[in-house]
């Protein structure tokens, strides 16, 4: 069956600037919060919905911050950890989540329940996602040195983190993680010398077992290797699948204040058929970039904002792509 998508523009110019920054859509309303307009100055702790109008209310708000992560339970936010001041230092937290609550439009913070019990260090260009029930998993990203390859869980109602088996390597920044019917999927990102591709990793929850789907990454059997994207589950045609897209495919000279190839592509993830086919999807289209945000939109879209364009530009557009 024929895979049919169209982009569709949700703000007609580039309201709100940004890279490294984070998407979470609640129902209709998409969030956005920090990030950073200039290399290594975070812009601010407000939290903006889709009109580009701060919503945050109250005294109590995260640190300003970079390369943060989020994922979605209810009505409410969660937000890890991130990178924040010009030393891009990781914001150590001691394990704990900021969590916005779009109910009431206030910030509260979740800490562990044993404050002695082992948690995630601080990082940043890290994955979060969530089972949909009580649990959040935190994978990879940039610690103080180097890079990571671990998966942790953490369950909101016991506020107990649990170290699981750690991804295949190597070690990365910037990759992408999502669950799908029991199992998480990750893919892509960067690790300090190239970027990764060829492999869709899935994370058996329920035996704690890693498992690889390899393929060629040669954009024509599946997508080139890239860092920074995407990864999101939806379902197409009534099939369970994941979309991936854009992204960053040979870094900057300059490193985290330059902008190297960005990639424009779309692709989808048959997980039954375990088959990828790129999508060409119809209407105005945005410009490849890399270092954005995604989130699902009712499982048949995905809403994209923001980013580093090829220019070293920050992206300022929201779009929602959507499948027939």
């Amino acid at each position: 069956m024929a895979i049919t998508a169209k982009w569709t523009r949700l703000l007609a110019d580039d309201t709100l600037p940004r890279s490294s920054q984070t998407l979470t859509v609640v129902g209709d309303t998409a969030y956005v919060f920090g990030g950073e307009v200039k290399p290594r100055e975070p812009v601010d702790s407000i939290v903006y919905h889709v009109s580009a109008k701060p919503v945050s209310t109250g005294k109590t708000a995260p640190q300003a911050r970079v390369g943060a992560a989020t994922t979605t339970l209810g009505s409410k936010i969660y937000v890890f950890s991130g990178r924040g001041g010009t030393a891009m230092a990781p914001i150590e937290e001691n394990g704990s989540f900021w969590v916005f609550d779009t109910s009431d439009k206030t910030w509260s913070q979740l800490q562990p329940h044993d404050a002695g019990a082992a948690y995630p260090v601080g990082r940043s260009y890290h994955t979060i996602t969530n089972d949909g029930q009580d649990t959040i998993f935190a994978h990879a990203g940039c610690p103080e040195k180097g890079r990571k390859q671990d998966l942790w869980a953490f369950n909101i109602h016991r506020r107990e983190w649990q170290e699981l088996g750690p991804a295949p390597g190597p070690e990365r920044g910037g990759t992408s993680i999502t669950h799908a019917h029991g199992k998480l999927y990750r893919m892509n990102g960067f690790d300090g010398k190239t970027e990764q591709g060829g492999a869709l990793d899935v994370f058996d929850i329920a035996s704690n077992q890693w498992s690889t789907i390899h393929f060629e990454p040669d954009g024509v059997s599946g997508p080139t290797p890239r860092s920074v994207a995407c990864l999101v589950a939806v379902s197409v045609n009534k099939k369970p699948s994941l979309v991936t897209m854009f992204g960053e495919r040979d870094p900057s000279s300059l490193g985290h204040a330059g902008a190297g190839k960005m990639l424009g592509d779309i692709w989808l993830f048959d997980i039954e058929s375990q088959t990828w086919k790129e999508v060409h999807a119809t209407g105005d289209t945005p410009s490849p970039r890399g270092w954005f945000d995604a989130d699902a939109y009712h499982d048949t879209g995905v809403v994209v904002h923001g980013g580093l364009a090829e220019s070293n530009a920050r992206l300022g557009d929201l779009w929602l792509l959507a499948f027939d």
